[in-house]
């Protein structure tokens, strides 16, 4: 099957097509991508004999950082890049189409939380607005431009001019969002409380040093006290895949269409784990075509029986010696 032919049908996913569209896709990956190529043939698998997708193995995510991850032979138009300490390496992330991202972040969103268009969208992301490469800012520009709505925006450092800006969209009446990483929104709180009505107020993770760590709940607990709202929503997304999901009222992560997260044992990184207790997540995500769709992720939490999921904190790289032998061969 080619590309295009595959590219159409993600775009059409439903959760019924989604196993037998993931085989298709592994078997195009495991055809032209040499780094997926290489990882399977030291797992002494043949691509050949997987017909099921629980058999799929997942490429370990740190290889983001030292491989060229890319599926058949092209030229991408940007690259997407963590952040990272200095010094440190950060994943890299090749895109081949922007709208091919745009269109799929947008239908996300759209899906769970209605139109963009016509919604006042404020964006407060300092630290991703402080260096290139944020796929966080880049799906953040795409929504302002999609409201439509002259308040929409981006907030580097003016809290007091974002305040006084809810404030009046508030009171206008005016459906908003405000998105932010986790330590501005904080600041953001503390400095400038005030009820934000029917606001959706969204946290997209993001401490890292800035501020004392606190658990999900503890931050949920203080936005909402600060902001009067009853609930705080997230978002859930990275370098590595081109695909979000979001946590509404009820705290657990819904996933785009072309994304599912199952369970793997802590330990063992090519064993599957139970759905309901806590396991690594590997993370399939068909919107990844043209690089790589099967990620083994650092991430702890729980899938349960209807495909949403939990992320409780990171893996201990301690635990998960036979994945770090095959980054090591593959590095």
């Amino acid at each position: 099957m080619t590309r295009d032919q595959l590219a159409r049908r993600i775009e059409e996913v439903s959760p019924a097509g989604f196993a037998a569209l993931a085989l298709d896709v592994f078997r195009y990956q495991a055809a032209n991508n040499q780094i997926y190529a290489q990882y399977l043939e030291l797992l002494r698998v043949d691509p050949r004999t997987v017909g099921r997708r629980t058999d799929i193995p997942h490429l370990p995510i740190a290889l983001f950082k030292s491989q060229q991850l890319r599926s058949g032979d092209w030229q991408p138009v940007r690259t997407f890049t963590s952040s990272g300490t200095t010094g440190a390496a950060t994943s890299r992330h090749d895109l081949r189409d922007a709208d091919w991202y745009r269109r799929g972040a947008a239908l996300t969103f759209e899906r769970q939380y209605g139109p963009l268009a016509g919604r006042a969208v404020l964006a407060l992301l300092p630290a991703y607005l402080e260096r290139s490469g944020s796929s966080l800012v880049f799906m953040a520009q795409d929504f302002i431009e999609r409201s439509g709505h002259p308040d929409s925006g981006f907030f580097l450092d003016d809290l007091p001019g974002l305040a006084d800006r809810l404030a009046r969209l508030r009171e206008q009446r005016i459906p908003t969002l405000l998105l932010g990483v986790s330590f501005a929104l904080l600041e953001l709180g503390e400095r400038f409380p005030q009820p934000l009505g029917n606001t959706i107020v969204m946290e997209t993770g993001g401490m890292k040093g800035r501020r004392r760590e606190m658990t999900r709940r503890e931050l949920h607990a203080t936005l909402s006290a600060a902001f009067s709202v009853p609930h705080i929503h997230s978002e859930y997304g990275m370098t590595e895949l081109l695909s979000q999901a979001y946590a509404p009222a009820d705290g657990r992560f819904h996933p785009a269409p072309t994304l599912s997260v199952t369970p793997r044992d802590i330990t063992d990184p090519l064993a599957p784990a139970p759905r309901g207790r806590t396991a690594a997540l590997n993370l399939t995500d068909l919107a990844n075509l043209d690089t790589v769709s099967f990620i083994a992720s650092d991430d702890l939490g729980r899938v349960f029986a209807d495909d949403t999921f939990e992320v409780l904190g990171r893996l201990d790289h301690s635990d998960v010696r036979g994945c770090n032998l095959l980054v090591g061969a593959l590095s």
